[in-house]
């Protein structure tokens, strides 16, 4: 399975968001916030392990399984995200560019997986 400029973009894109999702974390565990920032660690780094799985996929409709839970993962971190937030444990700027940040990468997971079932 080759890998689309698309596919590209999206294992880039969704690198560079674990990166601030894990410096977040990092911050938040300063401030001895453990349990929640636990949580958008293990979402927000999920959508990039499983974007590296699907690029491996054994078949087409394991790439698409994969993206798939990719997106639900993205979703779950929009969640945390959010309650980080509203809770004021975390600063609303920063919260507000991981939560466009994810959104942008929802929109390409969605687009990759609509792709991908057109195509079986």
């Amino acid at each position: 399975m080759t890998m689309r400029k698309e596919e590209n973009a999206l294992k880039q894109k969704s690198y560079s968001f674990a990166l601030d999702i894990v410096k977040v974390c990092m911050s938040l565990q300063e401030k001895r916030e453990f349990v929640l920032s636990k949580q958008l660690l293990r979402s927000g780094t999920a959508i990039g392990a499983l974007v590296e799985e699907a690029n491996q996929a054994e078949s087409r409709a394991d790439f698409i399984h994969k993206l798939s839970i990719s997106n639900k993962e993205a979703n779950e971190t929009q969640y945390w995200i959010r309650l980080l937030v509203d809770s004021g444990v975390l600063d609303s700027e920063k919260g507000e560019q991981l939560f466009e940040h994810c959104t942008e990468l929802i929109k390409i997971l969605t687009a990759s997986i609509k792709t991908s079932k057109l195509k079986r």
